[in-house]
């Protein structure tokens, strides 16, 4: 039996367009002879839908649009389609209205549905504000063969694997003793750095486990804040990858289920990638490309400051979009360096990206006379610094408004997790581009695509970064050098380590604990930012849920005391 793994990229509410990519896919499975096809999880309607699902005309349309489609398929090919089924039973029984689904679509009508039954909650997911969980192992039959069906979080719950069940049920275990000939999962998982070896790791030891081949087909490209990587894989009982699709772009591919042997025989691997840099670059520029492209733009505008922060953005955007679409935009202030506009001058030229300079220093005297009475008698501090962010902030804000470009942001994880940005300035945009990527990771990428030859200024990458906003001013005056500050990130964001456990590894006390009280203190700036790109399983954006109005920085120190006195 020859299945095709459709790696497809929908667009969330766009049901006749994903139907067609579907329709599009399948039309090609068949004509290289696939007999069953697979598709990610509620790629019908794309994923996440989110509140939509509280729409009833677009559960309604999603219905007729199945059965369409189910009505426009070849004939001879079965299809897996993930969609969403009314839970008939929850106005007696009660529960959800909703099921997670999965429709087998067969000459002309929809066979079979099979439930999603692990409903994740965690970071970014809020499953069980919409669906009931699937009750029962889901399996069909199609020439013989028995197949048995999960959806994405059905495969995260193997107790051997994790060292403790997340759930009661694991729905692989339970198709392993049915004796389904293989296993199929249908996901939208999101991506961050790294989870690919993991995933192929956790269902590696699943295939050995219970003997059981799986084939797993996973979304691609970009929704919102979510990237999502792709990279569908198969393995044999033993566990060996047999096939794998392309990352962060659509792919359709094939492998051979021999049902002599009982097993999947080998298809075509697309190589891994050589390092995280990389890795994390596709998946930025994907990321990039599908918020424009989905949210109706087409060109972009960002402020160049010669920085290294903009020019990484820059790039991204430029590889994403093409460099005529791009506009570059220096506003040099009387604080900025020569080597501020020379280096973003040499960015542009090396990315071919247009650029258009508005000096502000007469904007920066109006400010100053209008509000020369109000401050008499204070001194140049933040608030004058701050100023010149927004008149930066308002100028951007105003060539996205005339033009119809989108702003993008250019802060990174760091500044966003202290603070170290400013409210209706910098931190004006539609997207931010790179707000999960830490200061020192942006370095490390910028020194990446620089591996065949300059595309970022090397003065941008070995000067001293600088908000450049008072004589002389470097970042380091207000925070600690970015390699300790992107520890204690780390380890405080990620990890949730605690003021003891980050200073037992050798920081400094007042350093860690100055650091705790700004991401704290940077909560209400956070909420007012705009979306930013997840790379990492801890990202400031829809899986981060923290309060503004707390005390818990402030009195942290203790609880920590007192429990390391306990120990």
């Amino acid at each position: 039996m020859k299945i095709a793994i459709a790696q497809i990229n929908p667009t969330i509410g766009d049901l006749s367009g994903n139907a067609q990519k579907i329709l599009k896919v399948a039309q090609k499975a068949s004509r290289y002879g696939a007999r069953l096809l697979l598709t990610p999880e509620l790629s019908l309607c794309g994923y996440p839908p989110r509140d939509l699902l509280l729409n009833p005309s677009f559960l309604q349309a999603m219905n007729i649009a199945l059965e369409q489609l189910a009505r426009d398929l070849p004939p001879e090919l079965a299809v897996l389609v993930g969609t969403v089924e009314e839970n008939l039973k929850a106005h007696t029984d009660g529960g959800k209205t909703l099921f997670n689904s999965i429709a087998l679509l067969e000459k002309g009508r929809v066979q079979q549905v099979f439930h999603k039954r692990l409903l994740p909650t965690y970071d970014v997911f809020d499953e069980h504000r919409y669906f009931e969980p699937g009750l029962g192992a889901n399996y069909f039959t199609l020439d013989g063969v028995h197949i048995g069906v999960t959806i994405c979080e059905d495969l995260w719950n193997d107790e051997e694997f994790w060292g403790k069940r997340s759930y009661i049920t694991n729905p692989i275990a339970d198709l392993a003793i049915l004796g389904v000939d293989f296993i199929v999962n249908l996901s939208a998982s999101p991506y961050s750095v790294g989870k690919q070896k993991f995933r192929e790791a956790m269902l590696k030891y699943s295939a050995v486990r219970f003997r059981q081949p799986i084939i797993y087909t996973n979304q691609v490209g970009g929704n919102d804040d979510l990237i999502f990587d792709g990279r569908s894989f198969a393995l044999n009982r033993q566990g060996e990858i047999v096939c794998r699709a392309s990352g962060f772009e659509q792919d359709l591919v094939f492998v051979e289920f021999e049902q002599v042997q009982q097993d999947l025989q080998l298809g075509f691997i697309a190589p891994e990638y050589e390092s995280e840099d990389e890795e994390i670059w596709h998946a930025l520029v994907l990321g990039l490309r599908d918020y424009v492209r989905k949210c109706g733009f087409s060109k972009v505008v960002l402020g160049l400051s010669g920085g290294v922060d903009s020019s990484l953005v820059a790039a991204i955007a430029t590889s994403a979009l093409g460099q005529e679409n791009v506009l570059g935009v220096l506003m040099p202030s009387p604080y900025s360096s020569e080597h501020s506009i020379s280096d973003a001058l040499a960015l542009a030229e090396n990315i071919g990206i247009k650029t258009h300079t508005i000096p502000i220093g007469e904007l920066m005297q109006g400010y100053d006379k209008t509000l020369a009475e109000l401050f008499a008698g204070t001194e140049f501090g933040l608030a004058e610094e701050n100023l010149q962010s927004r008149i930066r902030g308002n100028l951007l804000m105003a060539i996205s408004n005339k033009f119809g470009h989108l702003l993008l942001s250019t802060g990174n994880k760091s500044e966003m997790a202290v603070g170290y940005c400013t409210l209706y300035g910098d931190m004006n945009g539609g997207l931010a581009v790179i707000a999960d990527v830490p200061k020192t990771r942006v370095y490390s990428i910028c020194r990446w695509l620089n591996r065949n030859g300059e595309m970022i200024p090397q003065n941008v990458i070995t000067k001293a970064p600088s908000a450049e906003l008072k004589p002389g001013q470097v970042d380091q005056d207000s925070l600690p050098a970015y390699d300790i500050l992107d520890d204690i990130l780390q380890r405080l964001i990620h990890h949730h380590q605690s003021a003891t456990q980050i200073v037992a590894v050798g920081h400094d006390p007042a350093t860690v604990d100055r650091v705790i009280k700004m991401v704290a203190r940077a909560e209400f700036k956070r909420r007012q930012a705009p979306p930013g790109l997840k790379i990492t399983d801890r990202a400031f954006g829809t899986g981060w849920r923290m309060p503004i109005a707390s005390q818990w920085a402030a009195i942290k120190n203790t609880y920590d005391q007192v429990f390391s006195l306990r120990q």
